[in-house]
């Protein structure tokens, strides 16, 4: 909206020429992907979600336990923290929060500013001492209204620790938050890309909404047996209804393969 076509008629009369490519010429489609974000942020009024999951050939992110570090190699995590670093907010929910206690920030790379750590939860149980308040960058958490003293206790809390706080709409019927209401509030902050690492919970509750733009997968050689899933999905009736992907890229990644996959055509917008 700052340039509204202004931006080529600036540069023609600083005297550089400018050519206009078709939308299918493949340095406007390699433009396009560089700027996926943003043109989302744009067109859509939301960011461009992507949502990355490392797990074994049985589609496992950890064991019964909950023990998940590390199935993948360490060229995986690496490969995992360029995908961090060009996003403009991680995302992940209060139950990866209470169990891993991550911090979600950039460690391996020179970085002159740290993506927005967003935290979805709904009842205020962030710890005030969680590790991604010991990180550079803000953290959001974004919650619902709370429901008795203890839980505005534990907002207040958290307001103190450092933590931005916004208050979310629940989902019809439900205590989730409201994912059509956040991602075009993410959107108004000036979140381009936004970075899903979360558990099984919100990975399927993402899917299910069709909220994901892009899944990041790294798998590892490994067979795990009983453990946890990808993502809790809803059941189906049929093969049909299967969420159904286009592979975008395939590459080995250390001993691991990262495959990207995206519903078809949904860079079109």
């Amino acid at each position: 909206p700052l340039v509204s076509g202004q931006g080529a008629a600036r540069l023609r009369d600083a005297g550089i020429e400018v050519l206009q490519l078709a939308p299918e010429h493949p340095a406007a489609l390699q433009a396009r992907e560089i700027l996926i974000g943003f043109l989302s942020r744009m067109v859509r009024q939301r960011p461009w979600v992507r949502l990355k999951v490392a797990a074994s050939l049985d589609g496992r992110t950890a064991l019964d336990n909950g023990a998940s570090q590390w199935i993948t190699g360490p060229a995986a995590r690496e490969d995992g923290q360029h995908w961090r670093a060009r996003a403009s907010a991680v995302l992940t929910g209060i139950g990866t929060v209470l169990d891993d206690n991550p911090r979600l920030d950039v460690r391996s790379l020179p970085m002159p500013r740290q993506p927005l750590r967003v935290v979805l939860d709904s009842r205020w149980r962030t710890p005030p001492d969680a590790a991604l308040f010991s990180a550079e960058g803000g953290v959001l958490v974004v919650g619902l209204a709370p429901l008795d003293a203890a839980s505005e206790a534990r907002q207040v809390a958290l307001s103190a620790a450092g933590a931005h706080i916004l208050m979310s709409p629940s989902q019809r019927d439900t205590d989730r938050i409201d994912i059509a209401w956040l991602l075009p509030e993410l959107a108004r902050r000036g979140v381009n890309e936004l970075h899903v690492e979360a558990g099984a919970t919100l990975n399927g509750h993402l899917i299910d909404g069709d909220w994901v733009d892009e899944i990041l997968v790294y798998l590892a050689p490994k067979l795990l047996g009983p453990g946890r899933a990808m993502a809790a999905l809803s059941p189906l009736s049929t093969l049909g209804a299967a969420w159904q992907g286009e592979v975008r890229e395939v590459r080995q990644i250390g001993p691991d393969v990262r495959l990207i996959v995206r519903p078809p055509g949904r860079e079109r917008f």
